[in-house]
């Protein structure tokens, strides 16, 4: 399973590179720095509403159905965006990359995470980071490939076509790998327990995932009737808003950032940067929502909330005396960004149990598509706007950062408004527990 998890995720995660596209575009099409954010950012909104709406089909289809229909979107996306580029029509590219590939990235998102809980519901954050490393780390792999690709072939918009066509056509075989793997658990009632010998003394047979600790649980229509799913709501989109606004715009703000220092950012380092956020994003991925089985989601929501603001804050106090401190600060928010994705769909099982899980956390992945419209707009708006009145360096986004803190804020106090889910929300056998009290999420009482 985490192989057939992975082969998707690290193919949607090329997303997270698209900052390696942005100033070729701008370039070869005439576009703003803004304007050439709106196929990602769209690509994160279509995700969000994909999700949301496709959740409830992804539980009734299976992941094999899921992933096949992204694995179609996505490299079809790509297709698309390519025929835009070479007939210089950018709305095609924005169809294509941002309609139909986001489509794709949302059903392949949560395709694998619900799967992957139920095979391993004893660790679920660890189990979901393992899946949603990939996606993290999707860039590492896209990002120098991009690059390569664009420099083989050509920044002009014939280039930038054959890029895009050569990389949909490789993710295409590549996803379908997953498509192939993908498997749900047997129940208890196909698979006996492995101690049990198969008939005449042969090997043991597959045995079921292990149990699900006892819980409470709660439909896909009651979590959004309770305050706990919309406080989480907004802890998610303000952390993704944070992370997300370096992210978009990566390598173009890293040569900003140090444009008149003594050694600038040259386009090749500015892409190794890229590549460095995602390695940090797909460590924090793994790493943080495998610490929160053993701090708990609470804890490990404070650190991502209260540390990002302050890494914040020492970015911009420092400006670019710094560069280790600048790459060093971003890396960590990133890993935090990386860790909240991760650790939310174990917060929901914790709060919601594994009922209904994959479709709310569908829903909530709503909040990822007001991040994702919310943070490249504040980055590029303000730097757009601070590039018109003369700015340069780290001024162009000063503000922004300030902005972000204050996000950061606002989610922290979210976080801690969670509370355990009232019974009246829980649902009646067989799919619920009978509990004289709340079940508590990891942390919940701190």
């Amino acid at each position: 399973m985490p192989p057939a998890a992975l082969s998707i995720h690290l193919a949607i995660g090329q997303a997270y590179a698209w900052s390696v596209f942005k100033p070729p575009l701008e370039s070869a099409l005439g576009l703003s720095g803004t304007a050439s954010a709106l196929p990602f950012q769209l690509a994160i909104v279509m995700l969000g509403l994909s999700a949301a709406f496709g959740g409830t089909l992804v539980e009734r289809n299976g992941p094999r159905w899921a992933m096949a229909v992204s694995a179609v979107c996505f490299s079809s996306g790509f297709l698309v965006a390519a025929l835009g580029a070479a007939t210089r029509q950018y709305w095609l590219v924005v169809l294509g990359y941002g309609v139909i590939g986001g489509v794709g990235l949302g059903i392949g998102y949560i395709s694998p995470v619900s799967t992957l809980i139920k095979w391993f519901p004893d660790r679920p954050g660890t189990a979901t980071g393992i899946a949603i490393m990939g996606f993290g780390g999707g860039a590492l792999i896209a990002s120098p490939w991009s690059a390569w690709l664009l420099g083989v072939l050509g920044t002009n918009p014939a280039g930038i076509a054959r890029t895009f066509l050569v990389m949909g056509l490789a993710y295409a075989v590549f996803m379908t790998l997953g498509v192939l793997l993908v498997r749900v658990p047997p129940t208890e009632e196909e698979a006996p327990d492995a101690q049990t010998p198969g008939a005449g003394g042969s090997a043991p047979r597959r045995t079921a995932a292990p149990r699900a600790p006892v819980t409470a649980q709660v439909s896909a229509r009651n979590a959004l009737r309770t305050p706990q799913f919309w406080c989480l709501w907004v802890v998610l989109c303000t952390n993704v808003t944070a992370g997300i606004g370096i992210l978009e715009k990566a390598a173009p703000m890293v040569a900003d950032f140090f444009a008149h220092s003594a050694a600038p950012v040259s386009a090749s380092a500015a892409a190794g940067f890229v590549g460095l956020l995602s390695l940090a994003n797909m460590l924090g991925r793994i790493v943080w929502s495998a610490t929160s089985d053993l701090a708990g989601r609470k804890n490990v929501y404070r650190l991502y909330l209260g540390a990002g603001a302050l890494m914040y804050l020492l970015i911009a106090l420092a400006g670019d005396a710094s560069k280790p401190l600048f790459i060093g600060c971003a890396a960590v928010l990133l890993s935090f960004y990386g860790g909240g994705f991760a650790t939310v769909p174990a917060y929901l099982t914790d709060l919601f149990g594994t009922y209904q899980v994959g479709a709310i956390h569908g829903r909530l992945l709503t909040a990822w598509s007001t991040a994702g419209v919310l943070g490249p707009l504040i980055v590029n708006a303000i730097a757009d706007a601070r590039r018109s009145a003369g700015h340069t360096g780290p001024e162009l986004y000063t503000t922004s950062f300030f902005v972000m803190i204050g996000l950061l804020v606002v989610g922290f106090a979210a976080n801690e408004l969670v509370r355990p889910v009232h019974p009246r929300h829980h649902e009646p056998p067989p799919y619920g527990v009978r509990t004289a009290a709340p079940s508590a999420p990891k942390g919940a009482a701190s």
